[in-house]
């Protein structure tokens, strides 16, 4: 089942299941998710899903429905897709697109009770401030320049531009991936990170000017 991670700011708040085929964001208590902030719109935008496919619409907001740092009235939706509500962000995960892959290195024995290493980036080049080192406790971790990401990267070029939201490395009973939010922009061992791929530990994460070493903490 597809479920939202409600996050505000870096602080994850809670897991939302879309076990319904249409929800509703806003301040007002009608929402089917409320969110308290004098920002947010009454009625701001709503989910809904048609033809297999999740889509977010604006409701007319007075400050706009984000998908990944853009600004949209209406966006489909694809895994790892962080949509944006003033300082209020909903992470898409769907699971069922991880589970038709039938990869077996990526699904636990069902037998097996497994526990998740605890995963860490460390700053090895340019870091975006005074941190050294990040470490990922939370479902889903974002990388990007956006106040909403748990971790901060320094762009690249003249102007030190770069994506809100980068990448995200997701956190699963067998292990962490790095996702591309914005496709290509972070590279995975020097590739372009243009799909999910399983981290292993002493891999390589650049992002802009940026640069990571993912470990796992002993």
């Amino acid at each position: 089942m597809p479920k939202l991670m409600l996050r505000f700011e870096a602080a994850f708040i809670r897991e939302i299941k879309l076990d319904k085929t249409s929800l509703t964001f806003g301040r007002k208590p009608d929402n089917d998710v409320v969110l308290d902030n004098a920002a947010v719109s009454g009625h701001h935008c709503k989910m809904y899903e048609s033809g297999g496919t999740w889509f977010v619409e604006d409701l007319n907001s007075t400050n706009g429905t984000f998908v990944n740092g853009r600004k949209v009235l209406k966006a489909g939706l694809k895994d790892g897709d962080a949509v944006t509500i003033v300082k209020h962000s909903l992470i898409f995960m769907h699971e069922a697109a991880d589970l038709s892959k039938g990869d077996p290195e990526e699904k636990p024995l069902p037998y097996q009770k497994q526990k998740t290493p605890q995963g860490a980036l460390e700053v090895l080049k340019s870091p975006a401030d005074g941190r050294k080192e990040f470490a990922l406790t939370a479902l889903s971790t974002y990388i990007g320049r956006s106040a909403q990401a748990g971790v901060p990267y320094k762009g690249a070029g003249l102007f030190g531009s770069g994506p809100e939201m980068a990448a995200v490395i997701t956190m699963r009973p067998e292990g962490y991936y790095l996702n591309p939010v914005k496709e290509g922009y972070a590279k995975h061992n020097g590739v372009p990170l243009k799909d999910k791929v399983r981290l292993a530990g002493e891999d390589v994460i650049d992002v802009g000017a940026t640069r990571f070493r993912f470990f796992l903490k002993k």
